[in-house]
């Protein structure tokens, strides 16, 4: 995507254990607060994008990274911010995921998200460029 709009950088944990991700709700103050998204955050300067995943997630949830793989690279353009998500499946860590910044967090079934299937299950409202990572974790299900 071109875009004329300064682009911000941000790391994101897809959590996963077995056919389960880990979804954290936006605190109030922040843009699209009460939206469920995958944990994670913008790179401060000369951080790298590991560095930037292990520190958001230690801030935000108290778990410390242990395997992690870079998966996918997607943009999204949003009103506040124009954004490319660094996507890495994190597969270990140490600790327990909780909240730290007063934020909800839900373990949620990847097949609760097929279409049509267990709609009532699914948290509401997700992020846009929420779904369209859980559209990807359901084309690597199949």
């Amino acid at each position: 995507m071109a875009t004329s709009r300064e682009v911000v950088e941000v790391a994101v944990g897809v959590i996963r254990k077995d056919q389960e991700f880990l979804l954290a709700k936006r605190p109030e103050g922040k843009p699209y607060a009460g939206f469920w998204e995958f944990p994670g955050g913008k790179l401060e300067k000369n951080e790298t994008i590991e560095k930037a995943l292990n520190r958001e997630l230690q801030e935000e949830l108290g778990i410390e990274v242990v395997k992690s793989v870079a998966w996918e690279i997607i943009e999204h353009d949003y009103p506040h911010a124009y954004v490319r998500l660094n996507l890495f499946q994190v597969t270990q860590w140490l600790g327990d995921p909780t909240g730290l910044e007063g934020q909800d967090v839900s373990w949620q079934r990847l097949g609760d998200y097929k279409t049509g299937s267990k709609e009532d299950n699914q948290l509401k409202p997700l992020l846009p460029a929420t779904v369209t990572i859980i559209e990807m974790l359901l084309e690597d299900m199949d």
